[in-house]
């Protein structure tokens, strides 16, 4: 054990990344300028990804700003996606409160302090987050803000409120703050996404976690004292990208409904989800005909709605997938 190294403490911030050796030390340089956090025993601990670069050396070379309320511990996740490395932290976070930062979020320089004033305050907030702005490399397209969020862009003001989990408006992994009491008894061991990881990009992961905590009666809080910039590079807003992941935030959709779905209630989401996206669909079409190819942000939601409204077979091919997968591992 290092030397400064204590077992109960106030907060962990913890840090996925993949090959990040060139974009965590600027996250590490700002979070150790942290202002407030004089009287608090908090920790940085980074969950390395299965990276193939440099990134356990950065690591190695931050660890002489541990003293007696701050330390620093490394953490190589083999299994690849964010999920896993999300768990990992989980599992070795020793914070009341675990803060998630990508390594290509900047926090503000009171980011810890609001984020722990915040959870004290709000005792039945299992989770909370707060305003994340772009940090943009490239100006993005007109009417970028109608899809800001699926990037995880988030300003919705100077008011704290509770996020709407029945309807899937939560808030998104990156700078999120969980209570580890709230995540240990709700959140399975095992999530249904695992992150990005295929081609189709599909997402969920973020959601999913959250639906668990609304579902034990948690509180998601927005606390709009929690400032966040986000980097997007230019490749993020570039067309192929784009699509993708509207595609994969798409897929994931009625998977998630079912969380807190009663049994009765799944075979109306099933017949909601397919004709509601159906309608927004066609009323998309109809709206931007003749537009569809030079309107970005019009086909990201015509591919968004096309993709929620065959959720449900995705979701279907999944669990045959599983029912596959179960029954190759019981054979051999």
């Amino acid at each position: 054990m290092d030397k400064y190294e204590l077992k109960n403490l106030d907060f962990t911030v913890a840090i996925p990344t993949y090959n990040g050796v060139n974009r965590l030390p600027k996250v590490m340089d700002l979070l150790l300028k942290q202002t407030g956090v004089a009287n608090l025993n908090w920790e940085i601990i980074i969950i390395d990804n299965n990276s193939k670069d440099d990134t356990n050396k950065v690591s190695e070379s931050y660890k002489k700003f541990s003293n007696q309320n701050f330390s620093l511990r490394y953490f190589l996740e083999k299994q690849q996606g964010i999920a896993f490395a999300r768990m990992r932290a989980i599992n070795e976070a020793r914070g009341e409160f675990i803060a998630f930062i990508d390594d290509d979020n900047f926090p503000a320089n009171d980011w810890v302090l609001q984020s722990y004033i915040f959870g004290k305050e709000h005792p039945q907030a299992g989770a909370w987050s707060g305003q994340i702005h772009g940090d943009f490399e490239v100006s993005p397209p007109e009417d970028f803000t109608r899809i800001q969020a699926f990037l995880a862009i988030r300003e919705h003001g100077l008011q704290p409120y509770l996020f709407d989990a029945d309807n899937l408006r939560l808030p998104p992994g990156a700078a999120l703050v969980v209570r580890k009491q709230a995540w240990c008894e709700s959140v399975p061991k095992e999530l249904v996404f695992k992150g990005r990881l295929s081609k189709l990009m599909v997402s969920g992961d973020d959601t999913e976690a959250l639906l668990y905590l609304h579902k034990a009666g948690w509180e998601i809080w927005y606390n709009p004292a929690m400032h966040i910039n986000h980097q997007i590079p230019h490749w993020r807003l570039e067309k192929d990208y784009l699509l993708v992941l509207a595609r994969g935030c798409g897929l994931c959709i009625f998977q998630l409904r079912l969380i807190n779905a009663k049994n009765w209630q799944k075979p109306i989401l099933l017949v909601k989800t397919i004709l509601g996206n159906l309608r927004r669909l066609l009323q998309h079409i109809i709206k931007y005909r003749g537009q569809s190819r030079s309107n970005l942000i019009a086909l990201f939601e015509i591919n968004f709605y096309w993709a929620s409204m065959i959720s449900p077979f995705y979701s279907l091919k999944w669990k045959l997938d599983k029912i596959l997968e179960n029954k190759n591992k019981y054979a051999k």
